[in-house]
């Protein structure tokens, strides 16, 4: 347990910190304001509470043991001390992550992992020009990644291979599930994906074709069924004889639909408004009900993360 795990404190710091701890991993977090640090501990310890009550705690350790595992600072030179993988969680912004890494650059010895939660700021923006930049790394959880185990891993073009395998091993031995990028790409690998989906989501809702929420049932009681288990080229591949097979049967007619995909929408003006209405209509639009729906989605991660570890025969 030598080894020390520095993070940051918000929503994503603090759903890493479980991660690490569940995995029996020292974990420190960092923020510039105690306050901040002590509402972190105290969320922590009432959420590991909770999922301990409901069956759906992680690791082998109690809840004492795992946050025995956690400790805070407020001094970044301190907190950085005896680290072997710091993962920096500040907000989405280019400018601050640039500082934050420049600040690190300066005090981090040549073996620790400088790692990187951002979910589209390429590594060539982040980590160019620092001079630990082979020891750099983005490593993009889902959101929340206690529940939904996806990492990916995207090196800069200048990272060492020996970086990408460590923090690959790391997340592997916390019991997430990375993945690997070989280069750097706009928007990585699962928002790519995802933009995808939402793209030809909007034009079919904006053409009339079906209404926002029976699009929404489309995925959750038809792609989703199935993606919760089987990516699609898997699909592809069992929805035929194989692959070949798939492709001789259906690429005539995939070609066929996908020439018919209109322009990337604007996601905006009257369609948004469409959507906006048939979502508040479902869910309004207020922190209480949001909160509530999200809890909900949680508990339902939760429950198909169960369900998941029980049907994994490999």
């Amino acid at each position: 347990l030598a080894d020390t795990y520095f993070l940051f404190s918000g929503l994503i710091g603090r759903s890493w910190a479980m991660v690490f701890a569940a995995g029996g991993l020292k974990v420190k977090l960092y923020d510039i304001a105690q306050d901040q640090l002590t509402s972190a501990l105290e969320n922590i310890r009432q959420h590991m509470k909770e999922l301990k009550e409901s069956g759906f705690l992680k690791g082998a350790l109690s809840v004492e043991q795992q946050l025995a595992l956690i400790s805070v600072c407020t001094d970044l030179k301190a907190a950085v001390e005896g680290a072997t993988f710091i993962q920096e969680c500040t907000p989405e912004n280019l400018e601050l992550k640039k500082k934050i890494f420049g600040q690190l650059d300066l005090i981090v010895g040549d073996n620790v992992i400088l790692s990187s939660s951002t979910s589209c700021l390429l590594p060539s923006k982040l980590f160019s020009g620092l001079k630990h930049v082979k020891q750099c790394i983005v490593s993009h959880p889902v959101n929340p990644p206690y529940f939904v185990p996806l990492v990916e891993i995207v090196p800069h073009p200048e990272t060492d291979p020996s970086t990408t395998e460590r923090t690959y091993a790391l997340m592997k031995k916390i019991g997430q599930s990375p993945v690997k990028l070989n280069r750097e790409i706009e928007g990585f690998v699962l928002n790519r994906l995802q933009y995808a989906v939402i793209s030809e989501a909007w034009r079919l809702v904006g053409e009339g074709v079906i209404s926002p929420t029976d699009l929404d049932l489309v995925m959750s009681d038809g792609l989703g069924m199935r993606y919760a288990f089987i990516g699609p080229l898997e699909t592809m591949h069992l929805n035929a004889e194989g692959i070949s097979n798939y492709c001789e049967r259906y690429r005539e007619g995939m070609k066929l639909v996908l020439n018919t995909f209109g322009p990337v929408p604007e996601f905006s003006g009257e369609i948004e408004q469409k959507i906006s209405q048939a979502m508040s209509e479902k869910i309004p639009s207020v922190p209480k009900v949001l909160d509530a729906r999200r809890k909900w989605r949680d508990d339902c991660l939760t429950g198909l993360a169960k369900l998941k570890k029980e049907m994994k025969t490999d």
